[in-house]
């Protein structure tokens, strides 16, 4: 369910605290879960807020504290250090990748893109064609060849080539679909098994207007890869990505990167202040 949480405190009555049945009703409508609508609920409860400007603001301040990560993002300083995207179909995680190539080479810093989406020989020629626009290096595989060995190889390409970072892109699956999900553990260890060593960053890619099932797609995949950090695109137009407050609040992963528009440059480093008061 999309959800505008522009007009949340519009309408109020004067009274705060008669007012914390409709605003408990207007939070759980925009699909931010009964934790989080109770955590804001009675935290207005226990303050002297007067009026809906009041309210508004004490919320904002309290969301920008959850949602600001625990630790900053730093890349690390071993090479290469390897980054797995993961997500659904259409989370745009090739397109989060390319804008990450040309992220790192702002810094200085030259990738190696993995085409672990085998299953599609369309996505293997985009990640390829990004590549080239990109002057990244790049290892594919055979249509329908396994996933897990490309990965395999990539890994061990990045080392032996000298580059900086290691992408790798993973086939689009629906986070319920246990045999998907299965094979992507099994790329995973390949991954591990390549690098001698824990993944340094597995990002789960997610859409801002996915809704309520963007939360279920964090939980299912965190259930199975052990998830450093998430990523959200399409943060523009109409979709402010609620879903995600959720999310980051009930699980603890830290959204680390947004992506604002279609260009390359499009991505950018999460603003925990600046995505509260877009919110609203």
């Amino acid at each position: 369910m999309l959800f505008s949480f522009k007009n949340l405190f519009s309408g109020l009555k004067k009274n705060i605290q008669e007012s914390l049945p409709d605003i408990e009703e207007r939070l759980l409508s925009g699909d931010v879960g009964p934790v989080v609508t109770k955590e804001l609920c009675d935290l207005i409860k226990q303050s002297d807020l007067k009026t809906p400007e009041e309210i508004q603001s004490f919320v904002e301040r309290q969301v920008e504290q959850w949602v600001t990560p625990q630790t900053s993002f730093n890349l690390p300083t071993h090479r290469p250090f390897v980054f797995f995207f993961i997500g659904v179909n259409g989370s745009g995680k090739t397109t989060t990748i390319a804008k990450m190539v040309h992220w790192l080479g702002q810094q200085g810093l030259k990738s190696l893109l993995v085409a672990g989406d085998t299953f599609r020989a369309a996505a293997v020629e985009q990640l390829k064609i990004w590549a080239e626009r990109l002057n990244a290096d790049f290892v594919g595989g055979a249509p329908g060849s396994d996933p897990a060995s490309v990965v395999f190889n990539g890994i061990q390409a990045g080392k032996s080539r000298q580059v900086d970072a290691v992408l790798v892109d993973t086939s689009g699956r629906l986070q319920t679909k246990t045999p998907l999900m299965e094979e992507l553990k099994k790329v995973h260890r390949a991954g591990v098994k390549s690098a001698g060593k824990d993944l340094d960053q597995i990002f789960l890619v997610l859409d801002a207007t996915t809704g309520q099932n963007g939360l279920s797609q964090v939980i299912h995949f965190k259930e199975a890869l052990p998830l450093t950090g998430l990523i959200l695109t399409k943060y523009d137009g109409a979709s402010r990505g609620g879903f995600v407050m959720r999310a980051v609040r009930e699980t603890g992963l830290p959204l680390r990167f947004v992506g604002v528009g279609e260009q390359v440059a499009d991505l950018q480093i999460f603003d925990p202040a600046k995505f509260s008061k877009n919110l609203f």
